[in-house]
Parts: structure tokens; C-alpha cells; sequence
């Protein structure tokens, strides 16, 4: 795989950022968790209610449901900013992991994980 394109300070302030998301992204997880958990807690055994009104389940399952989705997602974007902090210690970030080409940097100052270049990302990298 090529070496980043970019400089020490840039990666530098990319390593930052990203750090900095992480820290974000985890206490969000850890939150949401925690709210889906508090919620399983305060429900009685079979207090799941099965009418028009509330359709399949209550809105505490529904809330629960949201929060562990929630959970799940900020979790995910924690193994990308990991994998983008690897990219980072092997001297690759800013490289596309499909083309090998240079992600443009306006691109990884909007995504700081970003692992591919746009037209790989959407799978129309090799298409004519």
C-alpha cells in the first residue's frame, strides 16, 4: 500500500480529531447502553402490551430498541476511528484501502475515519 500523501501536521491534527470522536462515540455508547438497560430494569415481566394502539409491543420496547441501535452504531463508528488511528501508526492514512490511491483531504477533514475514496465507497470504483 502507497504512503500518505499528507504531512506530519495534518495527520497530526487528523489524529487529534479523531481521538477526540472516539472519546465522543464511546461515552455515547456507554450512554444509550445504559438508558436500554435502565429501561429492561424498570419493566415488569410481561408488560408488553398487544393492541392497536401500541401495535406490537409497548414504546418502552420501541425506545429500548432505539437506544441499543444507537449503541450499535457509535460502537461501529469506534472500530472505524480504530482502524483509521491503525492507518495512522503504519504510515497509510489518507491512502484508499480499494484503490490505493489518495483520499482528497477535504474528504477525511468531513470524515476523519474515511477509508476509501468516494467513487470506491459508492462501488463504482472500475465501472465505465
Amino acid at each position: 500500500m502507497a504512503k500518505s500523501p499528507f504531512g506530519a501536521k495534518f495527520i497530526g491534527e487528523q489524529k487529534a480529531i479523531l481521538e477526540s470522536e472516539r472519546e465522543r462515540y464511546l461515552r455515547s455508547a456507554i450512554t444509550w447502553k445504559a438508558e436500554a438497560d435502565e429501561l429492561m430494569e424498570s419493566r415488569e415481566p410481561g408488560d408488553v402490551q398487544f393492541d392497536e394502539e401500541s401495535g406490537e409491543g409497548d414504546s418502552l420496547a420501541v425506545e429500548r430498541e432505539r437506544d441499543l441501535v444507537l449503541s450499535a452504531r457509535a460502537r461501529d463508528t469506534i472500530d472505524h476511528i480504530d482502524e483509521a488511528l491503525k492507518r495512522i501508526a503504519d504510515g497509510v492514512y489518507g491512502v484508499c484501502v480499494i484503490s490505493g490511491k489518495a483520499i482528497p483531504k477535504e474528504r477525511l477533514q468531513a470524515i476523519p475515519w474515511a477509508a476509501e475514496r468516494v467513487e470506491c465507497k459508492v462501488g463504482t470504483f472500475g465501472r465505465r
